[in-house]
């Protein structure tokens, strides 16, 4: 099996554990890597790098490992350009709007749906990203939220049964009879193609006691909870979160000193989605508060195309840092290691020996650039699992 080198690297990020006592990002200057198959087999120093049969020159630029997009929606029609025109124009934003995507979801075919999938995992791997986890939750039927979730696993393995999206527009007046859908028939049907299951716990969507009997149910059958928590109001999301030992409870933006003592104090790790702040002007979360308590963040783009129509994590990354109290360092962390940490994962989100050969390359000297050059598209290589498409 040939090897490959990529030397010359200004700035390398490894989010090697053992290296963090001295800097929180197991940074190496001058550095380079070695990747032999698809993984990572040697990192350290330019000038003791081993002799490979591939050499990549880095030009003195920074590697960082490849973003890992642990939230994300991306089978779905349409878009719902309107609905974000009126919002910025002074219209609040509210879940209901979820039924729009749900009506033109239902009304696409297959290749319709998989074609737009595929647009946006290009997209997003076009700006580093290389591990992705997206849901169903815009079918919120049987046939629809089965057909959704294998059209994303044809993409990722990461892929999140959600369809306690919202109640669907049939059940607006039996959330009961919904409920018992989801955890019966539709679970059922679910489950063999996921390897997560998610819940909306939100006024407007799904109570404490529903989400807990939805995600109850899921893990009967094998399904990992994760779930989305205190976005618009303060609720019970992130307790019933961290009691049940979801993966990661995702938005946190309403967060008591309870719920913020809960996760310092757990594997469940706070994933925190600016986008969704950015394009519904709401509050931002206080991720300063949460960092400084102890408790893992990770950051992810929530792509959607109702409240977070983005696929740059490289943009989140930015916002974090202007507006949500991270240091450079943190959200670097946070959008690779702390996304790789919401999906239970060590074999992405960093460079070590042993790890997946999914690298990002800058052009510029310090992954500090993606904050300090917003917008800016920075990303000039991206290898995954060994093979550079970028």
């Amino acid at each position: 099996m040939s090897a490959t080198v990529i030397t010359n690297i200004a700035t390398l990020v490894t989010n090697d554990p053992s290296l963090r006592d001295s800097d929180p990002l197991g940074l190496v200057r001058d550095a380079a890597v070695v990747i032999e198959g698809d993984r990572v087999v040697w990192t350290g120093g330019s000038s003791k790098a081993p002799a490979t049969d591939n050499r990549v020159d880095a030009g003195g630029r920074a590697v960082l490992p490849g973003f890992v997009d642990s939230h994300s929606h991306l089978v779905f029609a349409a878009d719902r350009t309107e609905e974000f025109n009126a919002r910025m124009s002074g219209r609040p934003y509210s879940a209901g709007g979820i039924r729009t995507t749900v009506a033109a979801t239902r009304a696409a075919g297959d290749a319709d749906l998989e074609a737009n999938l595929t647009r946006y995992l290009t997209e997003a791997l076009r700006q580093g990203t290389t591990t992705f986890e997206t849901k169903s939750g815009y079918g919120l039927t049987v046939e629809d939220e089965a057909r959704a979730l294998r059209l994303a696993a044809r993409h990722t393995d990461e892929v999140t049964f959600l369809g306690a999206h919202i109640v669907a527009p049939e059940f607006a007046d039996d959330p009961a009879g919904y409920v018992s859908l989801v955890t019966g028939d539709m679970l059922n049907a679910c489950a063999p193609h996921a390897r997560w299951i998610d819940v909306f716990c939100e006024k407007g969507a799904f109570d404490g006691d529903q989400a807990r009997a939805i995600l109850t149910a899921g893990r009967a059958k094998g399904l990992h909870p994760r779930i989305h928590a205190n976005q618009l109001s303060y609720g019970p999301g992130v307790q019933l979160a961290v009691e049940l030992d979801a993966a990661s409870a995702d938005h946190c933006t309403h967060l008591t000193g309870a719920d913020v003592d809960a996760l310092a104090n757990s594997s469940t790790v706070a994933t925190l989605l600016p986008g969704a702040e950015f394009s519904t002007r709401a509050a931002w979360p206080d991720a300063r508060r949460l960092l400084d308590a102890g408790a893992t963040v990770a950051l992810s783009t929530d792509c959607n195309p109702g409240s977070s129509f983005t696929s740059s994590v490289p943009f989140c990354v930015a916002l974090a840092v202007r507006d949500m109290g991270m240091t450079p360092d943190e959200a670097v962390w946070a959008a690779t290691a702390g996304g790789a940490a919401a999906l239970r994962r060590t074999d992405v989100g960093r460079l070590v020996p042993g790890a997946y050969a999914d690298l990002v390359l800058l052009d510029a000297p310090s992954y500090v650039h993606l904050a300090y050059r917003p917008g800016v598209p920075l990303v000039t290589g991206v290898w995954r699992r060994g093979v550079r498409e970028v």
